[in-house]
């Protein structure tokens, strides 16, 4: 009947979390998620590369999983093939690379095909928070491992294994950002690495290899991916397109054995991950690579560099951290005894946001005096303007001298 309207809150999944607040816009200064700047976007490049494949084959469009199958376009696999073996010294075929839709979709995959409610896991302490999400909402247990300014402690992962094997409990995986981690901006140095490998062998764990930053290292040479020191089947690795050209592109990569592969397709039910995206991003890195990679890296350490500037004049030595090697974020650790949680919304109330350290830890709580900020987004006046602004809010709400 007209005007009886249905509630659908008695309809509604009982384990849906809370709705979000209803989108206003982006504040006017934004340092929060894996936002890239505008002005880096190669739209020259991209439009040049929209061309060439829209006077292509049209049945790439017209049919599901043309070119490549449902893992993905060839010359999008075949660039990660070659991209691989030379930045990350992983050598891989075309079918042991899934092209998947954000490197979100990438650990919803492996986490579909491989927990289960009451599972454990092994993460780092403070970590993506996407993946420690995940997790959660499959109802897994995490043990969390200490993190250093080399990675992960390995006298504390294997300390966890061995207590882990004494109660009878195989962990799935332990999951980890190795270079340029999220939110940390560490490095894993070469001989932890090894020393993972070593323990994923002995305890018979793999081990989940994130590495969506590791092409935003700022300069020289760096440590070459897990994956590429395994000679067996022990590292899945995952990748991603949103950092190098924007969160908007969607794209995300996983590589995998097949007997690993085969099942992650038979959870794959989107018809495949959008072909234009993969043929455009496939035409441009085809071509272009190198030198965007460049200008992005110098661009990326030019706002760091900004940042870590502004913080040291508008906070002095009441926060914390270490400027990364690399990546889009800085950690920062305020005094003890702040909670950044109740910072959040006074800030955003002066059009400044910051990522509440809590969201990025498998223990929140210990997370409590830290903020995660997204240098890659704003300009470096609104940098110097936000962080100022940011320091004001703080000591109005007096958590700062």
């Amino acid at each position: 009947m007209p005007g009886n309207t249905l509630d659908y809150n008695s309809l509604f999944n009982r384990n849906l979390p809370a709705p979000p607040a209803q989108w206003t816009g982006h504040p006017k200064y934004n340092f929060i998620g894996g936002h890239s700047d505008p002005d880096m976007v190669p739209m020259e490049g991209f439009i040049e590369a929209a061309g060439n494949v829209f006077r292509g084959d049209p049945r790439n469009i017209s049919m599901y999983n043309f070119d490549g199958g449902p893992q993905g376009i060839t010359p999008l696999r075949q660039f990660l093939v070659d991209k691989l073996a030379s930045h990350r010294g992983i050598n891989t075929s075309l079918d042991e690379i899934l092209i998947t839709s954000g490197s979100g979709l990438a650990i919803e995959l492996i986490n579909e095909i491989l927990l289960e409610e009451g599972d454990t896991v092994i993460v780092e302490e403070f970590s993506f928070s996407g993946a420690l999400g995940n997790i959660r909402r499959r109802k897994a247990n995490m043990v969390a491992i200490g993190v250093d300014h080399d990675g992960m402690n390995m006298d504390q992962l294997a300390q966890a294994l061995e207590d882990l094997q004494s109660r009878g409990v195989r962990p799935k995986y332990i999951y980890t950002i190795p270079t340029l981690q999220n939110p940390t901006g560490t490095v894993m140095s070469m001989e932890r690495r090894f020393r993972m490998l070593d323990l994923s062998a002995e305890y018979g764990v793999p081990i989940f290899e994130d590495e969506c930053y590791a092409d935003l290292i700022f300069e020289g040479e760096y440590e070459n991916a897990i994956r590429s020191l395994d000679d067996s089947n022990r590292v899945l690795h995952i990748g991603s397109f949103s950092k190098t050209l924007g969160p908007g592109t969607r794209l995300g990569y996983i590589v995998a054995q097949w007997e690993v592969m085969s099942r992650l397709l038979s959870r794959k039910n989107d018809a495949g991950t959008g072909v234009l995206d993969q043929m455009i991003v496939a035409d441009y890195f085809n071509n272009h690579y190198e030198e965007h990679i460049l200008k992005m890296r110098a661009a990326l350490k030019r706002k760091c560099d900004v940042l870590a500037s502004a913080l040291r004049e508008s906070f002095g030595p009441n926060v914390e951290f270490e400027v990364p090697r690399g990546g889009m974020y800085l950690w920062v650790k305020l005094p003890e005894g702040v909670d950044s949680r109740a910072l959040n919304m006074p800030a955003l109330r002066e059009g400044v946001a910051f990522n509440p350290g809590p969201d990025w830890s498998a223990d929140p709580d210990a997370a409590a005096s830290y903020i995660r900020l997204c240098f890659a987004l704003p300009s470096e006046t609104e940098i110097w303007e936000g962080v100022e602004k940011m320091a004001e809010v703080f000591r109005k709400e007096g958590a700062l001298p």
